[in-house]
């Protein structure tokens, strides 16, 4: 006698079908970004479905093409949110952890045709991921202790991640701008002091770094264009005189003399409210809302600058650098927190207007300004100077750094197949899978690249049983070379890698049964 569970239109799958809808899942996501990775890596297009030019992406960034894609599968979306943490947590590395979670659920998948059962293989995983940590973090150095050498390794870091994206042809000056950024906020991982500006127009290698502040905005009409010594009011409040401000008020006038004096009496009201801004002794005001006519010509007539319309997050961030706070009332001085900078001066960009503001907190802040043919252009090159500045600030609060070119993932591979060796049972066969799946990493970055990609791991094995654990792929000559001082990166950024994929990886191991909901009905 059959019992029905489930509501009609549900429906579940069972042991091995569960198994192999995930792991197909799983392989099906890493096989999409995988052509994105290293420097030779190909770019996405992605297009909403409204098909208007607006909407186009092209990028090559993991987590973006991830979040922009709609996906059905279970199994693909716990891969979607590994690579938005390894976004938020390191800020690179977000294909390479999908890709890594992808390799592993396919040697996974040929050790289930084995008949090894899923705990088995997640016990071996388990040993491979710690012998793999262990390795990875005896082959890490520092060199924290020497400021030259540090700020080489930097740069290092910067022209690695940087030299997949499509900033690669200009990395070398984009790695400059990125450390020169990253250490003036003196180890903080606060990238609210990094303001990035996007100006369409000229070339990318137009782009600049700025020390200080910069706000793209106007001064308002007949204020001071430059000011030195600035006391600086940023603040949140209404600056217009043209309205009642009840919801719903009407007044009924018979007579013109009576809306000339609410026309006044409005003035006076607004001309008390710029006596009392002016009364904190500042001599620039930056506004979130509109600054109307009449109270631009009071500031003006009170030798203050004032700047309107500043986005939210531009007045969040110039209050942050400042040192001040935003306000919105005036009634009492004691309470507002007034920022200050050495020199507040309007510049040109390209052909528009900003407000430059230097000297600003301690230093600490820079802004970044960006130029290119396309918004498409920009937008990448954003998110491209977005993950080297997240690497860099992560680097220097974790100054170990480990070499890149596969060779890291060759040295865990090694490490993992001699403690395969000492291991009985059948976790020594998944340990060794596990070492097949990091290798082909480098396998994935040789055949993006367009090289034998065979021969060039096999050797590079080879390089790494003989001893020499610095030994990576340069894929721009296609050889084995001692990437040393080359290929750097980031000793959190691999770990972290490491360390998801795994648990991506077993956790879609552990599901033997998927249940999907009946859908919601219609009605009518």
């Amino acid at each position: 006698m059959s019992t029905q569970l489930f509501n009609e239109g549900a429906t579940q799958e069972r042991a091995e079908n569960a198994r192999l809808s995930n792991i197909i899942g799983a392989i099906a996501v890493g096989d999409l970004v995988k052509s994105t990775l290293g420097p030779k890596g190909m770019d996405k297009i992605l297009q909403s479905a409204s098909g208007r030019g607006d909407d186009v992406v092209v990028t090559n960034d993991g987590a973006t093409i991830l979040k922009s894609i709609p996906l059905d599968n279970a199994a693909a979306k716990v891969l979607v949110n590994i690579s938005k943490v390894q976004d938020d947590e390191v800020g690179d590395g977000t294909t390479s952890v999908c890709v890594l979670a992808a390799e592993i659920l396919r040697q996974a998948e040929q050790l289930l045709d084995q008949r090894i059962h899923p705990q088995t293989i997640i016990d071996g995983f388990r040993l491979a991921t710690r012998s793999a940590r262990d390795a990875l973090e005896a082959a890490a150095v520092s060199h924290a202790d020497d400021a030259a050498q540090w700020r080489e390794d930097l740069l290092s870091i910067a022209r690695t991640t940087l030299s997949s994206k499509v900033l690669a042809a200009d990395k070398h000056m984009f790695a400059e701008m990125c450390v020169d950024a990253v250490l003036r906020l003196q180890g903080s991982t606060n990238l609210d002091r990094i303001q990035i500006i996007k100006k369409a127009g000229g070339k990318v290698s137009d782009s600049f770094l700025s020390d200080g502040f910069i706000l793209a905005k106007k001064v308002g009409v007949n204020q001071p264009r430059a000011i030195t010594g600035a006391r600086v009011l940023v603040a949140n409040t209404p600056m217009d005189t043209d309205k009642v401000k009840v919801f719903g008020a009407k007044i009924k006038v018979s007579d013109p003399a009576q809306l000339a004096e609410i026309e006044r009496a409005e003035r006076e009201k607004m001309r008390t409210k710029v006596a009392k801004i002016a009364a904190l002794g500042i001599n620039v005001f930056v506004n979130r809302q509109l600054i109307y006519n009449w109270p631009d010509q009071l500031f003006a007539d009170a030798g203050i600058m004032a700047i309107e319309h500043a986005d939210f997050d531009g007045v969040e961030r110039l209050a942050l650098v400042t040192g001040g706070e935003i306000a919105s009332t005036f009634d009492a001085p004691e309470l507002i927190k007034l920022g200050a900078c050495d020199t507040v001066e309007e510049i040109i960009v390209g052909e528009d207007r900003m407000v430059k503001f230097s000297g600003v907190g301690g230093g600490r802040a820079c802004t970044i300004v960006l130029r290119g043919g396309t918004t498409q252009m920009l937008d990448e090159a954003e998110r491209s100077i977005h993950d080297a500045l997240a690497v860099l600030s992560q680097t220097v609060s974790e100054p170990r750094i480990v070499y890149g070119g596969g060779c890291a993932e060759m040295l865990m591979s090694r490490a993992v197949d001699d403690s395969a060796k000492t291991v009985p049972g059948k976790r020594a066969i998944a340990m060794e899978a596990f070492a097949r799946a990091l290798r082909q990493m480098p396998t994935i970055l040789a055949d993006n690249a367009g090289l034998d990609s065979a021969d060039l791991v096999a050797r590079l094995r080879a390089a790494h049983y003989e001893g020499k654990s610095t030994a990576g792929l340069d894929l721009f000559q296609g050889d084995v070379i001692d990437v040393a001082g080359k290929v750097t990166e980031s000793f959190k950024l691999k770990r972290q890698v490491l360390l998801s994929a795994a648990e991506a990886a077993e956790m879609i191991l552990r599901v033997d049964d998927i249940i999907r909901c009946a859908p919601r009905q219609r009605r009518n």
